[in-house]
């Protein structure tokens, strides 16, 4: 018996024959979702605003396995396109992640713009209800007689508020409430649930922890900062029939970050 294991792949093959659609996809936590997805043998539609990012993101996949469409994820005639292009390539759609988000202001809602505040909300919360209105209304994609499931990105600081980043709190508040509402509307063919990441060292988070990560890791359990792949397993795990039976469900990750009594420095 060949007694090499070292080189083996561990990844559980869960996803195969399912088309999945990932917004914000083109790095970050996004693009992870979308390689864990696809190594657990789905097809993927990737979307984000830029067509240079989406290029080189798919250049990382095998063969036939993405499609990539670039647009705003806030805007109807780019939901439509990706749509039209998950029917034509794949015949139909499974899972939905609700990745992308912005978050442009910082600092105390007193003296909030509230013209970036709309924004906000158009991205991070009405874009998500938008997408999963779209998917299921679509007449080609079946995904309710498909048992879709839809997983949201929320985030720990709608959970306990953040200093500086309290709109973006609000609006992850809001998406951590509006995955609940789903789930309870649209059961029992659609599964919706959301997974809310504490500081994940990406480009979107840099800023918060840059140049004093232990010192932010050490309010952490765990003592360190989340990867991208951590959040891309666990959303694997809701897309899958591992998590039949979990609907409504906001799976905090955060190494243990709140249970310890707080949000570190940042959220």
């Amino acid at each position: 018996m060949d007694g090499d294991t070292d080189n083996q792949d561990t990844t559980p093959h869960r996803l195969r024959g399912k088309t999945a659609i990932v917004t914000g996809a083109s790095r970050g936590i996004g693009l992870a979702i979308a390689h864990r997805l696809a190594a657990e043998g789905a097809r993927v539609c990737l979307t984000a605003r830029g067509v240079d990012g989406l290029a080189a993101a798919a250049a990382g996949f095998p063969d036939g396995t993405v499609v990539t469409v670039a647009g705003h994820a806030d805007d109807a005639a780019h939901r439509a396109q990706v749509l039209d292009a998950v029917v034509r390539e794949f015949g139909g759609l499974d899972i939905l992640v609700n990745n992308a988000g912005i978050n442009p202001v910082y600092g105390p809602l007193a003296t909030l713009d509230l013209d970036a505040a709309r924004k906000v909300f158009e991205v991070n919360v009405l874009a998500t209800l938008a997408w999963t209105q779209a998917v299921l209304a679509h007449p080609g994609l079946g995904f309710a007689e498909r048992r879709g499931a839809v997983i949201n990105l929320s985030s720990v600081s709608g959970e306990v508020p953040a200093p500086g980043l309290g709109l973006y709190g609000i609006s992850k508040a809001a998406v951590s409430h509006l995955t609940r509402t789903l789930a309870v509307e649209l059961g029992p063919e659609v599964r919706v649930n959301a997974v809310a990441p504490a500081v994940v060292k990406t480009r979107f988070a840099r800023a918060l922890y840059e140049g004093r990560e232990e010192r932010v890791a050490a309010g952490y359990p765990l003592r360190r900062l989340g990867t991208p792949d951590d959040v891309a397993a666990a959303v694997a795990f809701l897309a899958s029939a591992d998590a039949g039976w979990i609907t409504g469900q906001v799976l905090n990750l955060d190494g243990g970050l709140l249970n310890a009594g707080g949000l570190g420095e940042r959220p």
